[in-house]
């Protein structure tokens, strides 16, 4: 037996799966990809060549494209430190904190990149809008309705998904002016009230 033959192709070095931060690595690449290419064109090969692993290791550690493709959404939103957040002072005022955390995501660069790969891709591909619907809908947007206590919790999470999405695509996306210039305190000033009605009036 030749203890110098090449590994098979597709599987993962042990030092690669082993490694300090290869998740991390793949889910940077991962936002990298899905911004600059969307999600037609990003690849899990890609991907794994970006974050200097073998492609079955991102096989491995996410299963498939729409894994990644969620994960990576999932880093930019951290539901489970923003509901708290968003309920932890009730009712009051729920409207501007939702607010102020939406437009805050979208003002990071860090975070912005991702997002708009989300809602690019979202717009053309099925799988894309799936895990849209699937993550800002029912993992962030309808826990913190359902925790409210309101009548038809889900579809005033859809609207006020509607209305921060809306503003999404014309500010950063399509950059209508001159609500792509405005100042972010100006918008959460105006979107606060229509998110406090859609999440808390009878």
């Amino acid at each position: 037996m030749n203890d110098t033959a090449p590994r098979r192709r597709g599987r993962p070095a042990r030092t690669q799966a082993a490694g300090p931060g290869a998740q991390e690595r793949i889910l940077d690449a991962a936002r990298t990809e899905f911004a600059e290419r969307g999600y037609d064109k990003t690849t899990m090969r890609g991907i794994a060549k970006a974050a200097g692993v073998d492609a079955a290791l991102v096989h491995h550690y996410f299963g498939t494209k729409d894994d990644v493709f969620a994960a990576a959404i999932e880093v930019s939103f951290e539901p489970t430190l923003v509901v708290p957040q968003i309920l932890g002072q009730g009712k009051e005022g729920i409207g501007e904190r939702l607010a102020r955390f939406f437009i805050g995501v979208w003002e990071n660069p860090e975070t912005r990149a991702p997002l708009l790969a989300i809602i690019r891709s979202a717009l053309t591909h099925e799988a894309a809008a799936k895990v849209l619907r699937g993550f800002v809908l029912r993992r962030l947007l309808e826990r913190v309705a359902a925790e409210l206590d309101v009548p038809d919790p889900r579809f005033r999470a859809e609207l006020a998904a509607s209305h921060m999405v809306g503003i999404a695509i014309l500010r950063y996306l399509i950059e209508v002016e001159p609500l792509a210039s405005a100042d972010p305190e100006e918008i959460v000033a105006m979107v606060a009230p229509t998110l406090q009605r859609y999440l808390t009036e009878p």
